[in-house]
């Protein structure tokens, strides 16, 4: 059995470095607590909630996608798991306007962050 060198293992080492600094997309498993909200709405009227079920509703059925947006202001881009992709406003809009706990997988790249959604449950569910 061969061993790796200390040059090989300290080239290994930079190669990896420089793939995280230019933003190579990376992804882990994570919950993530936030409000159903149209994407349109999330950036242009800079909501920290929806203004109403109906609204987002209103904005997913004209073919905005719906976003998860967490307290601390990060949105997360639903997306689908598989080639070809698919919209993920189905799974999302029966919890349009309302509070989330979302668990699947996240992938982050550049500054955005998606997640692929195992499951979603309505955190008024949970009490």
């Amino acid at each position: 059995m061969k061993t790796i060198s200390l040059t090989a293992k300290f080239c290994l080492l930079l190669v990896l470095a420089a793939a995280v600094c230019a933003g190579v997309a990376f992804s882990a498993p994570a919950t993530v607590k936030g409000y159903v909200l149209d994407s349109a709405c999330a950036f242009t009227k800079g909501l920290d909630k929806p203004i109403s079920k109906e609204c987002a509703i209103s904005c997913a059925n004209a073919g905005s996608a719906l976003v998860i947006l967490a307290e601390d202001g990060t949105i997360y881009w639903p997306i689908a798991g598989t080639t070809p992709s698919s919209g993920q406003n189905p799974k999302l809009l029966p919890f349009a306007g309302q509070k989330v706990n979302v668990s699947g997988t996240l992938y982050k790249r550049g500054g955005s962050v998606a997640i692929v959604i195992d499951t979603v449950e309505s955190q008024a569910a949970q009490k």
